[in-house]
């Protein structure tokens, strides 16, 4: 950790109404910071910060980063994008434009202030991955004009403009590869698997797998993830990334569904539908550079995890429990 981490810092969190982000100013809300959560509510929620509105170490500000952001903050925290397919393929054109001229914008602003700045990006980069399981040096094997590219190649490119930043202008980066991220606060409808399962496993109704439900994912609990970032942000400048924060623990999204459907007790039973276009077979993060360089690696089993996530959902007016 740098010399600095323990003076307080007035930190910009874009995206941070969302999912990953609202649980993000919370960690540095409790770190002793200053928060600026900006967010265009295009899939983050006020009710993600509610708890946080109050206090006087946290500001929301209602903002689109596709268009320039003129404040004074210390450090950066990058997550805007919609990160689920449903919501990414609703615009893709904008999509795009969050991941591309939101980096341009604010990749500006931390050069004007000589901020540290961090890109939440993606183990989409990778695409359907001919390497497993995927290293940083792995440069992907994505479509590039699929309908999951608009988020891919957004991503790809944010990740370009950040290192060209670094190498041309001096700026302070850390690139982050976010695999599948799952806890409370996810949207019940956003189309991510941990979600959907747990939605349809309250309410009793058939979960559905995609293919045979062979294909592979690797399921990272929100802390841990969050853990990953901010171990990143404060690691020496010499550590830019990318880095993989993700659990190397793979498993089938059949087994997945199998073991939600029994921590529910629920009666649904599952169906098979046709695989969707570009969808990975296989992924799960070496993350031997995230061990060496930031001392990180998940500490939440899945099966605790799964149980929190559950609890949130199970809590929620919006999910009608059946029984």
């Amino acid at each position: 950790m740098t010399r600095d981490y323990f003076r307080q810092k007035r930190i910009l969190v874009t995206g941070g109404a969302g999912f990953l982000g609202s649980h993000l100013c919370d960690r540095l809300i409790a770190a002793g910071h200053e928060v600026l959560c900006v967010d265009n509510l295009f899939t983050g929620t006020r009710k993600n910060i509610a708890h946080l509105l109050d206090n006087p170490s946290f500001e929301f500000m209602r903002h689109d980063i596709t268009f320039p952001l003129y404040v004074e903050v210390d450090e950066i925290y990058n997550l805007a994008c919609p990160a689920s397919p449903i919501h990414y393929q609703h615009d893709p054109i904008q999509t795009t434009k969050t991941s591309v001229h939101g980096a341009i914008n604010m990749l500006g602003l931390a050069k004007r202030l000589n901020a540290r700045i961090l890109q939440a990006s993606t183990s989409e980069v990778y695409g359907d991955p001919n390497v497993h399981p995927q290293t940083e040096d792995y440069w992907g094997h994505v479509n590039p004009i699929g309908p999951r590219s608009c988020y891919d190649e957004g991503k790809r490119c944010a990740e370009t403009l950040f290192f060209d930043y670094h190498r041309q202008l001096g700026l302070k980066i850390k690139v982050a590869r976010i695999f599948n991220t799952y806890g409370p606060r996810m949207h019940p409808n956003d189309g991510r698997v941990v979600s959907n399962f747990i939605v349809h496993a309250l309410q009793g109704i058939p979960i559905t797998l995609y293919g045979d439900g062979s294909q592979t994912r690797s399921f990272c609990y929100v802390d841990d993830t969050v853990d990953g970032l901010v171990r990143l942000m404060e690691s020496p400048d010499e550590v830019t990334g990318p880095i993989n924060i993700g659990n190397p623990v793979e498993m089938t999204i059949g087994d997945l569904a199998r073991k939600i459907i029994e921590r529910t007790n629920s009666a649904s039973s599952t169906e098979f539908h046709d695989l969707p276009a570009d969808d990975p077979t296989q992924r799960q993060p070496n993350i031997s550079r995230a061990r060496d360089l930031l001392g990180w690696e998940p500490k939440v089993t899945l099966d605790d995890g799964l149980e929190k996530t559950i609890a949130f959902f199970r809590a929620s007016p919006s999910i009608h429990v059946a029984g």
